[in-house]
Parts: C-alpha cells; structure tokens; sequence
C-alpha cells in the first residue's frame, strides 16, 4: 500500500462530509417544502382508507383478522421511502446537470466523479430515513381502527430502510442522468405511480396467487421487496416473502441500478 493512501482517504473522507454538509444545510434552507412533500400523500392515503371509510360505512377490509390499516403501514412506509430518494435526487440533478450546471461545483472537490455520485444516493436515503420517521405518527393517531405493529426484528428494520433508502436514492440517480429535465413529469407519471400501485403496498405479495402472471411480473418491482421486508419487520403476522429472498433481491437491485446511475452521472459530467 502507498504511503500516501491515509492521506488521500482522509482527504476524500472530509471532502465527503463537506458535500454531505452542503446539501443538509440545503435542505434544512427548504425543510417545510420537505416536510409537505413526504407528509400529503401518505396523510391522504391514511386518512382516506383507514378513517374516512370507514366512518362512512365504506371500510376496505383486511384479511385474516388483520385490519387494513395494518397491512397498509409497511407499504406506505415503502412508497414514502421511495418517492423521497427519487426526488431527493431526480429534480435536483436534473436542474443541476441542465441550465443551471451546478454539477461543476461539485466536481471539483477532491473526490472521484464516482464518490460525488455516490454522495447524493447517500444523502438521498438520509432524507428517506426521515420520511419513514414522519409516518409512524400518521398511522398510530389517524386510523379509526388501531393498527396492530409490533417490531419483530430491530436489526431487521434498520437494514430494510437503509437499503430500501439507498435503493431509491439509486432510481433517483438513474432517472435524473438518462431523463431529460423536461421528461421528468412524464417519467413520474409513466413508470413511479405504476411501480407504486403495483409494489404490494395495499395488499401483501401472497395474495397475488390469485393473478400468476401478474405475481411474478411484480418481482421486477424493487417496491415489492421494500414493502415485504417491511412487513416482515414490522406486522409478520401477515404473510409476506421469505427475508433471505427479500434481502437478496433487494441488494442486487441496489447493486444493478446503482451501477447504471453511478455510470451515467459520470458520462454526463464528463461529457
């Protein structure tokens, strides 16, 4: 090993917080926007089904003695998670690498390109470890039914967000270098709200025997094994996939998109 390694790896280490540093004093600059973007939909979603239906009569029932309410959380957990790493990432670099090239700034700290796009997924699945925080409340103190959580497995939890985090910060990253700014609003509506809908976030994965093909067509879905592996941490009392498959499946995707997002944000820089 080089002498000069420790030197070159402290050196890159502090330049890594420094843009870490940056982007959360960003952020705490726009903390209400961020808060009412993680907060309304799933305040929507959880005030809708779990209080305003049934209180008009018109409630969406669980299965197997389990409420809806409660089969819900993990899903909504999942797609809060999700929606918060894509565009944690998606817009800002998509205005970073248009008019504005920001980017370059960035680029010049004494980091590799690579490091510098590693930095936003990180930050990125910060940002939704505090969007699965703000749902806890919504789901404990909105429901007209109580909603039966219990965490099974704490370990368990902790990996499912943090990969679930760094998995959507990846899609973020992979979506904001191959998308046009322009195209952004299109890619939303095109393929996030499908990958939501058909992530298993309003019924468990095993449900969908009922559909084969649909069933393992879903499997494409990262959402699927975020919503599954969330489940699994917190309500195992309602079937959901073996954790080994979830927790495989899982990483490869995070390992496949991060590669094509890391990629991509380097041919945009250096080009």
């Amino acid at each position: 090993m080089s002498k000069d390694a420790p030197a070159a790896a402290l050196i890159y280490l502090y330049s890594f917080m420094g843009l870490m540093l940056r982007d959360f004093r960003v952020l705490r600059r726009e903390f209400v926007a961020f808060l009412i973007r993680t907060v309304m939909n799933p305040l929507l979603f959880v005030f809708v089904f779990t209080y305003l239906f049934p209180k008009i009569g018109q409630e969406v029932k669980g299965s197997q003695g389990v409420s809806f309410g409660t089969i819900l959380l993990p899903g909504l957990i999942a797609v809060g998670i999700f929606f918060q790493g894509i565009m944690a990432v998606a817009l800002p670099l998509s205005q970073e690498l248009g008019a504005t090239r920001e980017i370059h700034d960035r680029v010049m700290a004494p980091l590799p390109v690579a490091l510098v796009a590693v930095e936003k997924i990180v930050f990125s699945a910060l940002q939704s470890i505090l969007a699965a925080i703000v749902i806890f409340p919504l789901v404990d103190l909105i429901p007209l039914h109580p909603v039966q959580v219990h965490i099974y497995s704490w370990q368990l939890l902790v990996i499912m967000v943090l990969l679930a985090g760094l998995t959507s910060g990846a899609v973020g990253l992979a979506i904001g270098t191959t998308v046009k700014p322009q195209q952004i609003g299109l890619i939303f509506g095109v393929v996030v709200v499908p990958v939501t809908f058909l992530g298993c976030v309003y019924y468990p994965w095993a449900v969908l025997s009922q559909v084969p093909w649909l069933q393992m067509l879903v499997l494409v879905n990262p959402v699927v094994y975020m919503s599954e592996g969330l489940r699994a941490a917190l309500t195992a009392q309602v079937p959901h996939m073996p954790v080994v498959a979830i927790l495989t499946a899982l990483s490869a995707a995070l390992a496949l998109i991060g590669f094509i997002g890391v990629r991509g944000f380097m041919h945009r820089v250096v080009d």
